[in-house]
Formats: structure tokens, sequence, C-alpha cells
């Protein structure tokens, strides 16, 4: 007897092209939404947009669909029970949205996530989460890198400023003789 098999439905297809468009993003987070309710989620989600991300509820089979024959598809082998999945361009920033929100009277449990080919633990997204945000690790760079410049061209105008001062003295001994 041939096996039947039913035509998705087209919302369902729908679902999993947004969730491939979503799975592009540099940083997944996945979550366990279990006992937020709906004023908790929409404070999350408006955290993870002033990151520069989002944060969106998502069906497990739908997930598993949607990462097939993708690198974040390692994830979607643990996945059950809710889940939601906090997505970034920024790791660090969604770390962060996700952390301060567990802060929060209401839990939020990490499950995993992946972040620019690496599939991370709980612990590492917490660990990822104390990083300082990029803007602010470009200014410690540039700052460590004008350091040395500025204490150079200190140095170079003390030196000039001495040698200006000597030879004024010079030039002063020699109207006094």
């Amino acid at each position: 007897m041939p096996v039947q098999t039913r035509e998705p439905r087209a919302d369902k297809v729908r679902e999993v092209a947004e969730l491939k468009e979503l799975l592009k993003a540099g940083t997944i987070i996945l979550t366990d939404y279990q006992g937020l309710d709906i004023k908790s989620l929409s404070s999350l989600r408006k955290k993870m947009r002033e990151a520069g991300g989002g944060f969106r509820v998502v069906k497990n089979t739908l997930f598993a669909i949607a990462s097939a024959d993708t690198p974040v598809s390692a994830l979607a082998k643990g996945l059950f029970g809710p889940t939601a999945v906090a997505y970034s361009s920024d790791p660090v920033a969604a770390a962060k949205a996700i952390q301060e929100f567990t802060k929060g009277p209401k839990t939020l449990k990490v499950k995993s996530g992946f972040v620019e080919g690496t599939v991370f633990t709980p612990e590492q997204i917490d660990a990822l989460a104390s990083i300082p945000p990029k803007d602010q690790l470009y200014a410690m760079i540039v700052g460590g890198l004008q350091s040395p410049i500025t204490n150079l061209v200190g140095t170079l105008q003390s030196m000039i400023g001495q040698l200006v001062m000597t030879l004024q003295a010079v030039a002063d001994k020699k109207a006094a003789a």
C-alpha cells in the first residue's frame, strides 16, 4: 500500500522560510520561555530590538526543518519543551539583553546558542554577556594604539621646549657679555 504524504500547509512553509532567514543572523540563542507572561515576552522583545536583534517563539519541528543542512542544525538535536529564539548580528548585545532579562523576577532559561559557527552552552552564553560591547572594544583598541603616540608627542614637545630654553639662555648669556 503506498504511503500518502500530505502537502505542507502554506503557513508552515512560510514559517520555515522565515526561520531560514532568521538563522542567517550571526547569533542564535535558544531559550525556554516557560512561565513568562505576554507582558514579559513583550518586554524581552523590546530589549532585543534595542540590541539590534529579535526574539521569537518557534515550534521545535519547524526549527529542525529550517535548520536542516545548515551549521545551526546542531542546535536542533536537543530541542524539547517550549522554545524561543533570540537572534542578533551582535553576539554580545544579544547575550547581554538575555542576561539582563534573566536578572528580573521572571526567569528565562538559556538552552544553547550558536555564535558565528560555534555552538555555545548556557555557561558560555553567560560568559559572552560579560564581554564589553563592540563599540567599547573598538574604543579600547584605539585608546591602546593612541596612547604610545600621545606619549611620544609629549616627549618630543618637552625636548623641543628644553632646546628652546637652552638656546634662549645661551642668547641671554651672549647678550649680557
